[in-house]
Order: C-alpha cells, then sequence, then structure tokens
C-alpha cells in the first residue's frame, strides 16, 4: 500500500500535478513500519525533527526489545519513555549499546549531553515530584537544549525561590512542576514574567485527588501559564522543545 501511494505522488509530480512542496507534504504521512505489534511512524522526523517518541510503561520487554532495533538501526538518536529500572536491566542484556537514564526513566541510544546555554529552567515543588522534573530534565538534554535544574522551591518555603531569580531570568521558558494544591507555577510566573509550563503531579494526599487538584489550579492560574497532563513531564519538555526551535 505504501509503495502504490508513493508510486501515485511520484507519478503527480513527473506529469506536473503535483509542485515539489506539494510532494514534500504528502510524503510526511509515509511511511511506517508495522511491527505487527506496534506501528513505527518514520516520518515524525519529517514532520517534527525528531523520531517517534515511544511510551514503555505496559509494552513487554519482547516488544520494546523490537521497536528499539527498528529505531536504532535508523536514527543517531531515540527516546523511549517510562521504561522501569527491571526491564532496562532486562533490554540491555539482550541487546547492549543504548543508554538507560535510571532518574528520568529514559532509554536513548547515547547519553543526553549537558549543554551550557541554559534555555530552559526546570523546577519543582518538592523532592517528591523529582521523576517527573528529570523526565524533563533529561528529555531536553537528549533534544540537545540546556537545562537550569532548581528543585525543592515549593510555595511553603517560597523564600528559597529568591537566591534562583537571576538564573530564571535568563532563560526562555521555565518548565515548573507542583503537586499537593498545585500552586508554583502561577507563584513563578507572577515572579519572573517568563512564559511557565506548569506540570501537575499526583504527589499529595487524598484531595490532591492524584493530580487532578494541582491540574485545575493551574487551569485556573491568574498568571498566564499552560499546563500539560498529570505527571507529564516529557510532554512539558518537547512542548517546549518545539517552541524553541522555530
Amino acid at each position: 500500500m505504501e509503495k502504490e501511494k508513493l508510486h501515485q505522488i511520484l507519478q503527480k509530480f513527473k506529469n506536473g500535478t503535483y509542485s515539489l512542496d506539494e510532494v514534500f507534504e504528502q510524503l510526511k504521512i509515509l511511511p511506517f513500519s508495522d511491527l505487527g505489534h506496534s506501528k513505527i511512524d518514520h516520518h515524525r522526523t519529517l514532520r517534527i525533527g525528531f523520531p517517534e517518541v515511544v511510551y514503555g510503561e505496559g509494552k513487554s520487554v519482547e516488544h520494546l526489545l523490537s521497536i528499539i532495533k527498528e529505531l536504532a538501526g535508523k536514527y543517531k538518536n531515540f527516546i523511549i519513555t517510562r521504561v522501569s529500572q527491571e526491564k532496562a536491566e532486562e533490554i540491555l542484556k539482550k541487546f547492549p549499546g543504548p543508554v538507560y537514564h535510571e532518574s528520568a526513566k529514559i532509554l536513548t541510544a547515547k547519553p543526553a549531553k549537558k549543554q551550557k546555554k541554559k534555555e530552559v529552567a526546570v523546577l519543582c515543588a518538592g523532592t517528591s515530584d523529582y521523576s517527573v522534573a528529570e523526565e524533563a530534565a533529561v528529555t531536553l538534554e537528549i533534544l540537545g537544549k540546556g537545562v537550569e535544574r532548581i528543585y525543592d522551591v515549593g510555595v511553603s518555603g517560597i523564600h528559597r525561590i529568591v537566591p534562583h531569580l537571576e538564573k530564571l531570568n535568563k532563560c526562555k521558558i521555565l518548565i515548573v512542576i507542583a503537586g499537593m494544591e498545585g500552586a508554583l507555577p502561577g507563584v513563578i510566573a507572577g515572579m519572573t514574567g517568563k512564559p511557565v509550563i506548569g506540570v501537575p503531579t499526583s504527589v499529595g494526599y487524598g484531595t490532591n485527588l492524584k493530580g487532578f487538584a494541582p491540574l485545575l489550579t493551574m487551569l485556573n492560574s491568574c498568571a498566564p501559564i499552560v499546563a500539560v497532563n498529570i505527571d507529564n513531564g516529557f510532554g512539558a519538555a518537547f512542548f517546549a522543545w518545539l517552541v524553541l526551535k522555530k
């Protein structure tokens, strides 16, 4: 089916029906590899500039191995998120080469590089939010962006953020991660005037509602912020990268 579609596109270009730009737009939806259990979108790179990022949680080791081999055979780097340490160890025994970023639960083809120029700051309210913060920070570093990490600066001791304001004001985007009531992103936006991406986490007591309460706080913030889904450090990082690369 892919070959037939590609032939049609090229034939239209040959006949003058499609311009080169129209061919490029058509090629953005082709092709993909059908692994049976998964379909790998190989034109994700053409559309957004990085290969398809795979969500690893819930996938078997065998399926992940098959996906990783497909990606490793075609790209210099890739990202598999939410991979437990146990699964990562089993995968690396059978297919050595990829790198496991334990703090972020991310598998990649090569280590994340720390850049001198810090374009994005990743802040979290408490150390219980650490894994979500690291998912965001490591994702950005894999994508080639410098990250300023500022952790454990929640609103219960907001004075702790003051020594970092100069660093924050030098960054272009701030990713602010908070559980409990989720007030930190709005406070940081009000203090800095920088674009803030809020990440609610499922950290907190009963009425945190597994992250729903901080999500509502961020959505209702009077300071201009945007919010991603609960515990979605990766989503915040990738969105920040998309904005910065334009």
